[in-house]
């Protein structure tokens, strides 16, 4: 591949398809943002560490700051925009709001991503293993109890009040 020349993939992001050219060397994060328009994946890092650019290749997570666009030719993505609208939420981003799992807004569509993919994987999981899948999602803003306690509401399991909530 030649990295200054343009590459012709073909690949579907959330549920539809597109044809792109793109440079050897587009990150998946940038064909997704500037290319596709699809802004709620977020680039925190750059390095694949914190979870913020967090999308779904074929089902299992990937650090789209760290994988080329070329690297997704042929595949199924999942944006933070493929699980559900403002008038239909997911039921892990209504479990996000209803627990406070959330702050600045930075790494949440990376944790939601995540979360997404842990409970299309395992359906209940226990707290260690809620802590296990999210340790690659970085988050500056809140203490993570409320994180786990997303997670646990969306997989139906039972969570603490949270304080402040109306009863």
């Amino acid at each position: 591949m030649n990295a200054s020349e343009p590459h012709a993939i073909k690949l579907k992001i959330n549920g539809d398809p597109f044809e792109v050219s793109v440079p050897a060397r587009r990150t998946l994060v940038d064909l997704l943002r500037y290319d596709i328009g699809l802004t709620g994946t977020k680039e925190a890092c750059s390095v694949g560490v914190c979870g913020a650019c967090t999308v779904m290749i074929d089902g299992k997570i990937v650090a789209s700051c760290i994988t080329l666009a070329v690297q997704a030719d042929g595949a199924d993505i999942t944006t933070i925009e493929g699980l559900g609208t403002p008038e239909n939420l997911s039921p892990v981003q209504q479990a996000y709001i209803d627990c406070g799992g959330f702050q600045c807004g930075i790494c949440t569509p990376g944790q939601i991503v995540a979360t997404t993919a842990l409970l299309n994987e395992n359906a209940k999981p226990n707290e260690d293993e809620i802590k296990e899948w999210l340790m690659g999602n970085l988050c500056r803003c809140t203490g993570y109890y409320q994180i786990i306690d997303s997670v646990k509401k969306a997989s139906g399991q039972p969570v603490p009040p949270t304080p402040g909530a109306p009863v």
